[in-house]
C-alpha cells in the first residue's frame, strides 16, 4: 500500500480462491434472504436491465479469470494515441481504492505500440505499484482509453510486464508478485479513486522507494516524478462527466449469487442519470483519502471505500478467523449481525449495518458463486484500517468525487452513498 497516500488495492485473497477450488461446492443462491444494506442507505442500485447511457458502462461481478469472489469487472478499449489501432480488454477490475489504469502487456496485440513515457532527463519511466498484498511492475506508457462512451486521450498508464527489466529489490520486497492476470485475478485494474494521480505531490519532491523509476537499459533507479507524468485516474481526463463516478450494484439475493450486473456511471450531477440526490457525503482526508469508522468500540482512523477488496477487512477480537491457511477471512459459528458508524472529515456521520458469515462454510456451499456479501476478514490491514470492500457496495450506489473537482456535494475528495 501507499503509506503516503491512501491504500492501493485490490485485496485479492488468493487463499480463498484456492480454498474454493479445493472444496468445490454447488452453485446458486440460498433461498434465505440476507440483508447487507446499511440503516441509512439513501439510494438503490439501478437494475441490470436499465439501458446504459453514454456516460455509463456495464459492471459484472462474475467468476472472472481465477474464480475469486467479489471482483467487479468492466471492459475497456485501449488505443495507440491518436490512432485507430485499438484493442478491447475485458475483466478489468473496477477499483475505487487506487488510481490509474493498469493492463498487462500480454493483453496487447503483438503489433500494438504504446509510446514509452520519459522524464525530462530522457529516462524511460517504470513503476512499482504497491497493493495491500503485493505489487505490479512495468513501464509507464501513454494510451487513449475508451470506457463506455467516455474517452481519455494520451493517458499515462502502467503496462504490467515483469520482463521489461529486472524488478528492483525494493519493489519485490513489498509483497507477492501480481505480475500475471492469474496472480492479479484480473486482466487489469481501472483505478477510479478520489485522487488524480497515483502518487501525487510526495513523488514530485523526492524519490520514493518502490514507486517510480528511471530506466536505462536494464538498470532502473528510483526517481522523483512530476504529477503530469504519473499514472493517472482517467476520469479527470474525460472531456465531460469528469468530476467523479458512481458504482451501482444490485443487492445479492441470499448468502451468495452466481453473478450480478450493475453499472459504472461517470460524473456526479452532470446529467440526468448521476444526480447526488439524498446520498450522504462523507468527506475524506485531502492527503490520504481516509475517513473514520467506529465499530464495537474500536475507532479505525484509516478507513477506505474500496471496491477492489473482496471482503470487509478489519481487525477485531470479536470474530474468529478461519483456521490456517484460510485465515484471511472470519469464520464465526453463525452469521453475525454487526453495526458501525462511518464519520467523515466534514462531520457527517452514517450508521451502517452489515453481516459477517463463515467464509469456509460459504466456500463449501457456494463455491462457484461470484457474489458473496458476507465475506469479511482480518488479513492485509493494519489495526487502524477498516476496508469497506465490495460487500458494502451491494445494493448501494456509491459515489466517488475526485479531488478539486466541483460537484453538487461540494468539491472533492469525498465518497457518498
Amino acid at each position: 500500500m501507499r503509506t503516503f497516500r491512501s491504500f492501493a488495492t485490490p485485496v485479492v485473497a488468493l487463499v480463498f480462491s484456492l480454498m474454493v477450488a479445493a472444496c468445490g461446492g454447488g452453485g446458486g443462491g440460498s433461498s434465505a434472504t440476507t440483508s447487507t444494506s446499511g440503516a441509512t442507505q439513501s439510494t438503490t442500485a439501478v437494475p441490470a436491465t436499465t439501458a446504459l447511457a453514454a456516460n455509463a458502462v456495464a459492471v459484472t461481478v462474475d467468476s472472472g479469470i481465477s474464480n475469486v469472489p467479489n471482483m467487479p469487472f468492466v471492459s475497456v478499449t485501449v488505443c495507440t494515441p491518436g490512432t485507430s489501432q485499438c484493442t478491447a480488454i475485458d475483466h478489468v477490475l473496477v477499483d475505487t481504492g487506487s488510481w490509474g489504469l493498469r493492463i498487462f502487456a500480454s493483453q496487447l496485440p503483438s503489433g500494438m505500440t504504446l509510446p514509452q513515457e520519459q522524464d525530462a532527463s530522457n529516462h524511460a519511466l517504470a513503476e512499482c505499484m504497491q497493493f495491500f498484498d503485493g505489487y505490479t511492475w512495468g513501464p509507464v506508457r501513454t494510451a487513449d482509453l475508451k470506457v463506455g462512451g467516455e474517452k481519455a486521450a494520451s493517458l499515462p498508464i502502467q503496462v504490467i510486464d515483469p520482463s521489461y527489466s529486472p524488478v528492483p529489490t525494493d519493489c519485490s520486497n513489498v509483497g507477492a508478485s501480481r505480475n500475471t492476470p492469474t496472480a492479479l485475478a484480473a486482466n487489469g485494474v481501472l483505478g477510479i479513486g478520489v485522487f488524480r494521480h497515483d502518487c501525487g505531490y510526495n513523488c514530485t519532491q523526492q524519490a520514493v522507494p518502490a514507486t517510480y523509476y528511471g530506466c536505462s537499459g536494464s538498470s532502473c533507479t528510483s526517481i522523483p516524478l512530476a504529477e503530469s507524468l504519473q499514472v493517472a485516474n482517467p476520469i479527470p481526463y474525460f472531456t465531460t462527466d469528469n468530476n467523479g463516478s458512481i458504482l451501482e450494484l444490485p443487492a445479492v439475493s441470499g448468502d451468495a449469487q452466481a453473478s450480478v450486473t450493475g453499472q459504472l456511471v461517470f460524473g456526479i450531477g452532470t446529467g440526468s442519470n448521476n444526480g447526488l440526490g439524498s446520498a450522504q457525503v462523507i468527506g475524506v482526508n485531502v492527503n490520504t483519502g481516509v475517513f473514520t469508522t467506529v465499530q464495537n468500540g474500536t475507532t479505525f482512523t484509516s478507513s477506505i471505500m474500496d471496491s477492489g477488496s473482496t471482503g470487509l477487512f478489519f481487525q477485531t477480537g470479536a470474530l474468529p478467523a478461519c483456521a490456517s491457511p484460510d485465515n484471511a477471512y472470519y469464520c464465526p459459528a453463525s452469521t453475525q449481525q454487526l453495526g458501525a458508524t462511518i464519520e467523515g472529515v466534514n462531520g457527517t456521520t452514517s450508521a451502517v449495518n452489515f453481516e459477517v458469515g463463515n467464509a469456509l462454510t460459504l466456500s463449501q456451499t457456494y463455491g462457484s458463486d461470484a457474489a458473496m456479501p458476507l465475506l469479511a476478514g482480518p488479513a492485509y490491514v493494519q489495526s487502524d484500517v477498516f476496508d469497506w470492500g465490495l460487500p458494502f457496495f451491494y445494493g448501494r450506489n456509491v459515489y466517488v468525487a475526485i479531488e478539486q473537482q466541483s460537484t453538487p456535494g461540494g468539491a472533492g475528495p469525498y465518497v457518498a452513498y
